[in-house]
């Protein structure tokens, strides 16, 4: 089992003002570190393209973090800048991780079809981005996360076994 090492970002407006609890993001950490993981950067940030970024480009750059989760921001709100942020801050995408997500979550609700999740590759860093809501979070990283230690080795250049 390898050590990854995690960043959260919660993407919304009423978490990032204290008018929330940020639950899917504390779901994250739970879950990650159930796995051994290291939680080592977490922020709230409001659905703000720029806010987003400085997290992106903080934690990909700064914290070298192995897997970046994003949580909110995928819907079709005005608001909602999370899955066009993080392709703008990536060289290249990963689509069939947001694929998988979305194929398994019609299984539970047909709105999963509305998410704009997205994943890339930043550098060594896999962004993913999750859906907003706790439940959702946790039934969406079941269905990628037995992937995320070889995808970390496949981005430094081995586990294509």
């Amino acid at each position: 089992m390898a050590l990854l090492r995690i960043g959260v970002l919660t993407c919304s407006d009423s978490r990032a003002a204290g008018e929330a609890e940020d639950t899917s993001g504390k779901a994250i950490i739970e879950l990650v570190e159930a796995r051994g993981w290291l939680a080592v950067a977490y922020h709230v940030v409001p659905d703000d393209a720029e806010a987003i970024a400085r997290s992106i480009i903080e934690m990909s750059d700064v914290e070298e973090v192995d897997i970046l989760l994003t949580t909110g921001g995928t819907g079709l709100g005005p608001r909602d800048v999370c899955p066009e942020t993080t392709l703008a801050h990536c060289e290249r995408r990963v689509p069939g991780i947001a694929e998988a997500i979305r194929a398994e979550s019609l299984r539970v609700t047909g709105r999963a079809m509305l998410s704009r999740g997205e994943a890339g590759q930043r550098g060594r860093t896999l962004i993913v981005n999750l859906p907003g809501s706790e439940k959702a979070v946790r039934e969406s990283l079941a269905v990628v996360i037995d992937q995320l230690e070889h995808a970390v080795d496949m981005m430094a250049g081995g586990g294509h076994a």
